[in-house]
């Protein structure tokens, strides 16, 4: 701040922030196991979820039937 003003820059479009909101459809005991962690976490399910499809793509591979 200069002078005492508030300098305010404008708001990132919608999306503009790297991440991407969608849906996914997941079975009801997965959501269970969800909210158990991010509960005894103190987390955010979405930042748990965040975490967890990053360490799966990051541990996985694809292998030849």
């Amino acid at each position: 701040m200069s002078e005492g003003k508030l300098h305010i820059s404008p708001k990132r479009p919608k999306g503009d922030d790297g991440y991407k909101t969608f849906s996914i459809r997941i079975k009801t005991e997965t959501v269970e196991r969800v909210e158990k962690l991010a509960v005894a976490s103190g987390r955010s399910r979405n930042e748990l979820i965040g975490m967890l499809l990053d360490y799966a793509l990051d541990n996985s591979e694809i292998t030849k039937n």
